[in-house]
C-alpha cells in the first residue's frame, strides 16, 4: 500500500498548484485523506483534509477560500488545488490516510500511512 503524491513544484506569489495524491494497492473507502505540510524548522501542520464515502471536508484557517481539496473515485486519487499561493505557504506537502468511518482527523498523529512528500515552493 503506498500514497504517492505529485505536482509539486516552485511557483511565484499568487499562482496555482495542483497536488494529486494517488494510492496504490488498496482503495480509499471508509478512509479519511488529508493533506499536510511542514516548512523548514517548523512541525508538520494540518491543511485540509476530505472524508472518502461523504465528501466532507475540513480547511485550515490559513488556506481557507485559496486550496481545495477533492476527490476523484474513479481514479481513486485526492486533490488539492492551490490558488493565489504566498511564500509562506512554501512546505513539503504530505498527503496521509487514516481508516475514519466518516470523521475529518486533523492532528497527523491520527493518519498512519503517509506519502514521501512533494515540495512546493512560492517565490515573493
Amino acid at each position: 500500500v503506498q500514497l504517492v503524491e505529485s505536482g509539486g513544484g516552485l511557483v511565484q506569489a499568487g499562482g496555482s498548484l495542483r497536488l494529486s495524491c494517488a494510492a496504490s494497492g488498496r482503495a480509499f473507502s471508509s478512509d479519511v485523506v488529508g493533506w499536510f505540510r511542514q516548512a523548514p524548522g517548523k512541525e508538520r501542520a494540518f491543511v485540509a483534509a476530505i472524508t472518502w464515502g461523504g465528501g466532507a471536508r475540513d480547511y485550515a484557517d490559513s488556506v481557507k477560500g485559496r486550496f481545495t481539496i477533492s476527490r476523484d473515485n474513479a481514479k481513486n486519487t485526492v486533490y488539492l488545488q492551490m490558488n493565489n499561493l504566498k511564500p509562506e505557504d512554501t512546505a513539503v506537502y504530505y498527503c496521509a490516510a487514516a481508516s475514519s468511518r466518516g470523521l475529518i482527523f486533523t492532528t497527523a498523529v491520527t493518519y498512519p500511512l503517509w506519502g514521501q512528500g512533494t515540495q512546493v515552493t512560492v517565490s515573493s
